[in-house]
């Protein structure tokens, strides 16, 4: 007899439920064991004593089938599940296993087992909720199948800004987001409940790095993912005040849930250096060799990411890039904002920025200038990283590097005083 389940998904306690299976969140999801390549794994699940004696057995005896091997072959959709198996006796458990699905348990005759004798069967998949399923030894069930149902919500992608002593760290999903923050000495998490991580967002926040920020992590828990941050040496968790925002991404049908980082008693400080910096970008820095710089890596980049990371959204940095947009204007040839399609906006028009600020991604020496600023403002260690964030936010840091890369190399091949941007670490 082959019996099928489909299961409600329990409210609440995913963490707590997902902390049995932490041990094995090292491991690629739905991979196929050796054992399993061969066929499904057969285990031994029976307990070490047996069944006290009840008047059911007398009749259990009677059976022809009550003396044959007792066999259960559980099986999952999406194959490859981990399985939690226990042999469970009156309320008490007798015997654990812990394997990858197929398997085929090997139990107590029917005969020789108890009328409250059962297998509980928990199956996890990350990605998919966890689902239970309970057999009597003493049924007719030789065959199960557990059917996996995605998990609500997916971290779709991750977005992290740097800039004059401040971070930011957004989390992109498919739906609004239930999370939890924790606070510690050294850093903090974000426990987003019934949540789904992507290997594309967990490489982005692998490859973290910030004055504030010193590692990033993802842990499937279960039916929930732990987003773990690490602070560097010398910053702890009362040095820095934590803000919350939720907003919608509407264009890609998406929920960002961004996390700001503020050094308390720092943002003013942090805000006359970046002015200063600004005041010292020049016509140099935005045109000849640093427009091929500005050409090459426009082109590297995906146009409708760089679109959204230049555009106005709510975050921290909005206020300096649009100054940033206003001195690409005062230090452009004519006094303009020069768009690729030739357009011309003046700065000192509110209504013509504002039009500019709407159109950055074609704005001509625009990235250039952001470099530069980026440049004298920040350690040489997070230059790279702090340009990664105002204008790919979303964009794996090694394909960045790549980008980066090629500009420089158009850069060089100019000829100018900038060829020095070649030297690593320089942005």
């Amino acid at each position: 007899m082959r019996s099928f389940v489909r299961l409600a998904p329990r409210a609440g306690g995913g963490l707590l439920a997902g902390l049995a299976f932490a041990a094995l969140a090292a491991a690629p999801a739905g991979a196929p064991r050796a054992d399993v390549a061969n066929g499904p794994r057969r285990i031994v699940l029976k307990p070490e004593d047996r069944a006290g004696w009840s008047p059911a057995q007398i009749f259990s005896a009677m059976n022809p089938n009550a003396h044959a091997a007792r066999t259960l072959r559980v099986e999952t959709s999406p194959p490859g599940a981990t399985l939690d198996l226990f042999y469970v006796r009156a309320s008490f458990q007798k015997r654990y296993e812990q394997a990858q699905a197929p398997v085929v348990l090997e139990l107590p005759s029917r005969a020789e087992a108890g009328k409250r004798d059962s297998v509980t069967i928990r199956a996890f998949l990350p990605g998919h909720r966890i689902e239970t399923r309970h057999v009597p030894v003493k049924s007719g069930e030789d065959e199960v199948l557990i059917e996996l149902h995605p998990l609500d919500n997916t971290l779709v992608s991750v977005a992290h800004t740097y800039f004059a002593g401040r971070a930011g760290l957004s989390l992109l999903l498919k739906t609004p987001a239930n999370v939890r923050v924790r606070k510690a000495q050294d850093g903090f998490s974000l426990i987003l409940a019934q949540t789904a991580g992507r290997s594309d967002a967990e490489g982005v926040l692998a490859g973290l790095r910030s004055p504030l920020l010193a590692a990033a992590s993802t842990q499937q828990l279960g039916e929930d993912l732990l987003v773990k941050i690490a602070l560097p040496a010398g910053v702890q968790g009362d040095d820095l005040e934590l803000r919350s925002r939720e907003q919608a991404d509407p264009v890609r049908g998406l929920h960002r849930f961004t996390i700001d980082m503020i050094p308390r008693g720092q943002k003013d400080a942090g805000v006359a250096r970046a002015r200063a910096a600004l005041d010292r970008i020049g016509p140099g820095d935005v045109g000849g060799c640093a427009a091929a710089f500005d050409a090459t890596l426009r082109r590297s980049l995906d146009r409708e990411a760089l679109a959204r990371a230049l555009a106005p959204r709510g975050d921290f940095t909005d206020p300096y890039l649009r100054s940033a947009l206003r001195r690409l204007g005062e230090v452009s040839p004519g006094g303009a904002i020069q768009l690729e399609d030739g357009t011309r906006y003046r700065p000192g028009v509110p209504l013509e920025l504002a039009a500019a600020a709407s159109q950055a991604a074609s704005a001509r020496g625009y990235l250039a200038l952001l470099r530069q600023w980026v440049r004298l403002l920040e350690p040489e260690p997070y230059r790279t990283e702090a340009l990664r964030s105002l204008i790919a936010p979303e964009m794996q840091p090694d394909e960045f590097e790549r980008a980066l890369a090629r500009a420089r190399a158009a850069e060089a091949s100019c000829g100018g005083r900038t060829a020095r941007a070649g030297s690593r670490g320089d942005g």
